[in-house]
């Protein structure tokens, strides 16, 4: 039973010993929470299964640094623990926690956490002597974010308890796990996509190349999508430069998040050479992580954004699990719940960018 992922006391389980039962709700706990970016309270321990929980929340943060762009440094060092992981382990997108500032709540009775939109105006200027210092005024909001709550639950039919049909119980387990966590993934992808909607917004226009290539000659297309993520980063940063991000054309980083479909065009755009030569310089001007996912309702625009600042995420509870017999119908439930929250405090960190004209 060894080969099993979420339990492997199979063979052992009686549904009438309570230790029993206590083990599979520890045994589910232990591989619901493993994908999420924080170490539940339960799991903070020193106690062997706190520890072995830890370990494997650590070789998971690594296999979710190889769905970037990563350096050799972020790789396992043999080919057994990458095998090893990954028969373990399921790759989540959680692409959207490198956009975020996600903070952990799991520790607080808290029903939320505030934003600020608030901008002080604060200028330096020149002070004559015995001139006093203007004190300048705070501008702008405070709001309040609410975490929702989320949740789901699963019912195995008991006989698959009795017949020992072991596998199917593990394989809606993960399937329930792949839920959960897709549906928070698509609901913090949903809030950038919902950007559109606010006033004054308006897309990038897909711009000519610097280089003024014919359409249908090579790198057309990837020289306009260049010049178009350019125009987007530099948009930002002119319209945050008094935000106090402490960012610069030279040291801001800059996500382009895009559906799977325009995943080749970005790869193009990011890696075009106006020469074609090994070693000439690439059009893009800043630097850009690129991010593809396969969850954004609008397929051919793509998203450059300036992350974290004020695009806030909090995780109020992480996947918890609650497990019962039902009597009446014959069934083992486990009940999983989440809560979560997050916002956009300015609109100015993202641009979304066409593809055509």
């Amino acid at each position: 039973m060894s080969n099993f992922k979420i339990y492997d006391k199979w063979d052992q389980y009686d549904n009438t010993d309570k230790k029993c039962r206590e083990g599979l709700a520890t045994a589910l706990q232990f591989f619901f929470s493993l994908p999420d970016s924080n170490i539940p309270e339960r799991f903070k321990g020193n106690d062997p299964i706190s520890k072995k929980f830890q370990e494997k929340h650590n070789g998971m943060k690594k296999l979710q640094q190889m769905q970037a762009f990563g350096t050799l440094n972020d790789f396992p060092a043999s080919a057994k623990e990458i095998i090893d992981k990954f028969h373990e382990l399921t790759i989540y997108d959680n692409g959207y926690e490198q956009i975020f500032d996600v903070r952990d709540y799991s520790s607080s009775r808290r029903d939320g956490f505030s934003m600020s939109t608030t901008a002080s105006g604060l200028t330096f200027r020149k002070v004559l002597t015995g001139e006093k210092l203007y004190v300048y005024a705070m501008s702008g909001s405070k709001e309040y974010v609410y975490f929702d709550y989320y949740g789901g639950a699963l019912a195995w039919d008991k006989k698959l308890f009795d017949n020992q049909d072991y596998w199917t119980l593990e394989d809606n387990a993960i399937e329930f796990r792949n839920e959960a966590y897709r549906i928070r993934a698509a609901t913090f992808y949903a809030l950038i996509e919902a950007v559109t909607g606010t006033a004054g917004f308006a897309d990038i226009a897909w711009q000519v190349g610097n280089d003024t290539l014919a359409a249908g000659t090579r790198g057309y297309t990837a020289s306009r999508d260049a010049a178009t993520m350019n125009l987007a980063a530099q948009t930002i940063l002119l319209a945050t430069q008094n935000s106090g991000y402490n960012i610069s054309p030279q040291n801001a980083s800059f996500i382009v998040l895009a559906p799977i479909q325009l995943r080749d065009r970005v790869k193009m755009a990011l890696n075009f050479t106006l020469d074609n030569v090994a070693g000439s310089p690439t059009i893009i001007d800043y630097t850009f992580t690129p991010i593809i996912t396969t969850m954004l309702t609008v397929t051919d625009h793509y998203w450059v954004i300036l992350p974290k600042k004020k695009m806030k995420a909090g995780y109020r509870m992480d996947l918890t699990t609650f497990t019962s017999f039902d009597m009446l119908s014959y069934t083992e439930s486990a009940a999983g719940w989440m809560a979560f929250g997050g916002g956009i405090g300015d609109t100015d960190q993202l641009e979304r960018c066409d593809t055509a004209l």
